[in-house]
């Protein structure tokens, strides 16, 4: 179930990265005046690469859920570090780029890191459906300080310390809102879609999900990528293994696998730094500069 479960992972945040690809395509081709207009998404409508990203984030979201039912919490989304490095890779095909050494050399450390910090953690899976109380605890805990990373992005002009205060906030929304979900597809599972859909799970991982998007948006714009995508990587993987861990009763190894465990998060922040220094993956994740009819 293990290896299911990385599979699914693996497809979900390739598909993210397709979605994230094909959806700047689509937008590049869209005048930037009409941004604002729901004649923007008239336009969308009729463009095969922006309809293509919207089925590869449905297609995201059932393969997430699909590895988070199969998978403990601390596999799945730790994976998702991958997810930048799958959208250098696609986008360099899509949009006819080609991918630097430097590029290339950040790929294998993100995928090397993952590679030596999953192997000494080796998580294993834990309960299905955590206890109320937990949840009480958790949601608390997250949401108090994503608010506080949030209130000292605020204070913070535009540049690296707002980016990266908001992509640590968005980090933690987007590893709740996986938590959220994994007890979702519990309910699933156990109540069809009867249950889901009565499930209180199901409305706060939509609420989170939505939350964690518009984090992530401002941390994009707030300042350069290697500011926030460094945050958001690690961020995500080290708060869902907290939330694994204390929530859903996951087991990790520690004592001194934490030597190999900190050396692979440290190839991954190092990779997730050199990437988000390349062109190609600013171009993919930052939204271009607005522009307006009339004088400039």
């Amino acid at each position: 179930m293990v290896v299911v479960s990385v599979v699914f992972a693996l497809l979900a945040a390739a598909s993210n990265a397709t979605a994230t690809v094909l959806q700047r395509r689509a937008a590049q081709d869209v005048p930037l005046s009409e941004g604002f207009r729901a004649r923007l998404f008239v336009d969308l409508l009729h463009r095969p690469a922006w309809l293509g990203g919207m089925a590869a984030v449905m297609a995201a979201a059932c393969f997430q859920a699909l590895a988070l039912v199969n998978g403990a919490l601390a596999v799945v989304q730790p994976i998702f570090v991958l997810e930048l490095p799958f959208a250098l890779l696609i986008g360099g095909l899509v949009l006819r780029r080609r991918v630097t050494r430097r590029g290339w050399t950040a790929v294998v450390c993100i995928a090397a890191g993952l590679g030596v910090a999953l192997a000494a953690a080796a998580p294993s899976a834990g309960t299905d459906q955590p206890a109320t109380g937990g949840w009480v605890v958790a949601i608390v805990c997250c949401v108090g300080v994503m608010a506080a990373a949030v209130r000292i992005a605020l204070r913070r002009p535009a540049g690296r310390a707002r980016a990266a205060c908001f992509g640590s906030a968005a980090a933690i929304g987007y590893a709740l809102t996986a938590a959220l979900i994994k007890d979702a597809t519990h309910a699933w599972q156990t109540g069809g879609v009867t249950g889901f859909f009565l499930a209180w799970q199901t409305y706060a991982f939509a609420a989170a999900g939505v939350c964690a998007l518009f984090l992530l948006q401002n941390a994009v714009q707030s300042g350069p990528l290697v500011a926030s995508q460094p945050a958001l990587t690690l961020g995500d993987a080290l708060v869902s293994l907290v939330l694994g861990v204390t929530l859903y009763a996951e087991e990790v190894r520690t004592g001194w696998w934490l030597v190999p465990e900190i050396a692979g998060a440290g190839l991954i922040l190092y990779g997730a730094v050199q990437l988000a220094r390349i062109p190609l993956a600013q171009t993919l994740v930052c939204a271009p500069p607005a522009r307006h009819r009339g004088r400039t």
